[in-house]
């Protein structure tokens, strides 16, 4: 099959996001849960060392938007990298990469509504924590049902929001650090404490696992462009200016924090940011902070809702889900996929009233391995990708990933001893119990789906 024609069954969808939009999208889908509230779990594995995790998963991350954003400018549709790989790889390798990271995002929504009813207990300790995650996810699926104009606008202020807090607390941080030279703050908290590597190479190590988590939706721009108005100028834009921003964020912001609180007090309190501005003890920051921090999950669990809506509208135009999930609305939207993909919702929920302590790090551990498996699944499709047009004469694109093939296969073996380490921890462990018969599952529906086809 032409990927021509994967394209062609996945029309209908409206092209209305802009370059800044789409930037703005992934920023939000990466800068939500694993930053404000992934990066405590983080530290608790790494210590201060958690600057060098987030390094490396930003590195890895590089490595990946390159490989996607080459696919993206030669092919965009909202099948992404699931299209490229049925197309490149194997119509197999297409239906478990959609059905893997459709699960993964699914289940990230859980982990960012479980957030948002633990940043409420700030303000309102007696409401209960399901009120806040019926609330919140009853107006993001409104906004997500009503066109992908509001759903983009929505994303960009949110993210808005959160890029001028970031950066205001870089700031501020950087002031009480250095300008007004507290003997309590500084870079000797770095090695206070059992030192730089208090739980040594391997904590730093787990620590990734988690990095990669907390970079997770940046691969939201290569599905995006199915309906961004220029998608090879916006895919370029949103490309560089989300590398920067994310890498500057994550690594300034956990450097902050790590220099005026001590790492082994950051598990006491709620967000890393929010512990920080208590600590410094300003006014109403504290507050304030926690506000942007909900605004956060609530901006990554409306790009999580946007995505998974578009991996389910891909698999049913491709026949791998029932025809019902592939239908549009009036305004273009796949409400069916829409709602099917607040199941993640409904299970966090049911987590959370069961198990509220360990809620917000099993939704992690579940989600894991569709996302590392998806980002395993990119890097080896782009080595397809680039080893089949090369063999033909090339593309004439205007966007290349450089060092082929060594960065493609330094991607995929990072993913691969990622996922490989899931196995030896045991916050990670139910990454692997959950994934491999997940995997083998979807394999067998994959046969079982093709025999129905051929009518056997």
């Amino acid at each position: 099959m032409s990927f021509d024609k994967i394209k062609a069954r996945e029309q209908g969808l409206q092209r209305k996001l802009t370059a800044g939009q789409m930037s703005m999208i992934a920023i939000g889908g990466a800068i939500g849960t694993g930053l404000f509230l992934g990066s405590k779990f983080a530290i608790g594995f790494a210590g201060p060392s958690v600057i060098l995790s987030y390094a490396i998963g930003g590195f890895i991350t590089l490595l990946l938007m390159g490989c996607l954003a080459e696919m993206t400018v030669a092919h965009s549709t909202s099948g992404s990298f699931g299209a490229y790989a049925e197309h490149y790889i194997s119509p197999l390798a297409g239906f478990l990469v959609r059905y893997a990271y459709w699960a993964a995002i699914v289940l990230a929504v859980g982990t960012e509504i479980t957030a948002v009813a633990e940043y409420m207990q700030f303000w309102f300790k007696g409401v209960p924590s399901w009120f806040w995650i019926v609330l919140f996810s009853g107006l993001l699926i409104g906004i997500n049902a009503m066109s992908v104009k509001a759903f983009g606008t929505l994303e960009y202020w949110f993210s808005t929001v959160k890029i001028f807090a970031i950066v205001g607390f870089i700031i501020m941080g950087a002031y009480v650090i250095w300008g007004e030279g507290n003997p309590n703050y500084g870079g000797h908290n770095y090695t206070a404490n059992g030192g730089f590597m208090p739980n040594g190479v391997w904590g730093m190590w787990v620590a990734v696992v988690i990095s990669i988590f907390s970079y997770l939706s940046v691969e939201m721009i290569a599905v995006a462009a199915g309906e961004a108005k220029d998608p090879e100028a916006a895919v370029k834009q949103a490309f560089r200016a989300t590398i920067v921003r994310l890498l500057v964020f994550y690594i300034l912001s956990l450097a902050i924090i790590l220099a005026i609180v001590p790492w082994t007090r950051i598990g006491e309190g709620h967000s890393p940011f929010v512990t920080v501005m208590e600590v410094l003890n300003i006014p109403y920051a504290a507050g304030i902070l926690n506000f942007v921090v909900v605004v956060a999950a609530l901006s990554a669990m409306n790009s999580q809702l946007y995505i998974t809506t578009r991996m389910m509208f891909s698999l049913a135009r491709g026949g791998d889900a029932p025809k019902a999930l592939g239908k549009l609305n009036s305004n273009g939207i796949p409400m069916n996929a829409l709602l099917l993909s607040t199941v993640g919702i409904a299970l966090a929920t049911a987590i959370y009233v069961l198990f509220p302590e360990q809620a917000f790090t099993t939704m992690i551990a579940l989600s894991m391995f569709g996302a590392i498996f998806t980002w395993l699944m990119i890097f080896l499709t782009h080595y397809f990708f680039r080893r089949y047009h090369d063999r033909n004469g090339g593309l004439s694109l205007s966007f290349k990933m450089k060092f082929f093939p060594a960065s493609t296969l330094l991607g995929l073996f990072l993913m691969t001893a990622i996922l490989l380490t899931t196995a030896f921890t045991e916050t990670f462990r139910m990454t692997l119990v959950f994934g491999i018969p997940f995997i083998i599952l979807l394999v067998c529906c994959f046969y079982v789906l093709k025999k129905k086809r051929s009518g056997l």
